[in-house]
C-alpha cells in the first residue's frame, strides 16, 4: 500500500487518484470510505459525534485499509494524530508526506467550507497551528517527503513514482 499523508488541501486525494491510475492500482480515500459507512459527510459526522468518535472510526478504517497490499491510499489530514495509525501506515506500506506550507494551503482552501477544522475565524492561523502540531507526526510516519509547492499534479506524481522506483518499492508500468 502506498499511503499519502499531509495537511488538509495538500493534494492527497487529487495526487492519489492520478498516482493510482499511473501505477494501475486501486485508489482508496479513507474519508470517502468513512462517509460511505456513516451515511453523511465527514464534516456532519465530526459536528454531530465529535472528534474523538470520528478518530475512533478513522482508526478502524485505516487498520483495514493498510492491510491491503496493493493500492494507493489518501488519508485524512489528522490520520497521523494517533500513534497506532502512524505505526500501521509506516509498517504496512510506503508513506509519502505531501508537504505544503500553511500559506499555500490557505490560498487553495480559503473558499472551502467542507473542512471542519478550518471553519474558524482565522483559518490561516489554524493552518499554521496544524502545521506546527502535525509536521513532526507526518515526518515520523513518512518514508518520503515531497514538497508540493506549485508543481502540477502530474509533476508531483512523477516525483513520487521516481522516489518509489529509486527505493525499489515499485516498478512503474510503461505508459
Amino acid at each position: 500500500m502506498i499511503a499519502l499523508v499531509g495537511l488538509p488541501g495538500s493534494g492527497k486525494s487529487t495526487v492519489g487518484k492520478q498516482l493510482a491510475r499511473r501505477l494501475h492500482l486501486p485508489f482508496f480515500d479513507s474519508d470517502q470510505i468513512i462517509e460511505g459507512r456513516v451515511g453523511c459527510s465527514v464534516k456532519s459526522y465530526f459536528e454531530r459525534e465529535g472528534e474523538d468518535r470520528f478518530r475512533d472510526l478513522e482508526e478502524s478504517v485505516l487498520d483495514e485499509l493498510t492491510q491491503i497490499s496493493d493500492g494507493v491510499l489518501s488519508t485524512g489530514g489528522g490520520a497521523v494524530l494517533r500513534p497506532v495509525n502512524r505505526r500501521h501506515l509506516r509498517e504496512r506500506g510506503k508513506v509519502i508526506y505531501l508537504k505544503s506550507t500553511p500559506d499555500e494551503l490557505f490560498r487553495r482552501l480559503r473558499h472551502d467550507v467542507n473542512r471542519p477544522l478550518l471553519q474558524v475565524p482565522d483559518p490561516l492561523g489554524r493552518l499554521r497551528e496544524l502545521f506546527v502540531a502535525r509536521d513532526p507526526l507526518y515526518r515520523e510516519t513518512a518514508h518520503f517527503v515531497i514538497e508540493t509547492g506549485r508543481p502540477s499534479v502530474s509533476t508531483l506524481v512523477n516525483m513520487i513514482v521516481m522516489q518509489l522506483e529509486l527505493s525499489g518499492s515499485v516498478v512503474a508500468p510503461l505508459e
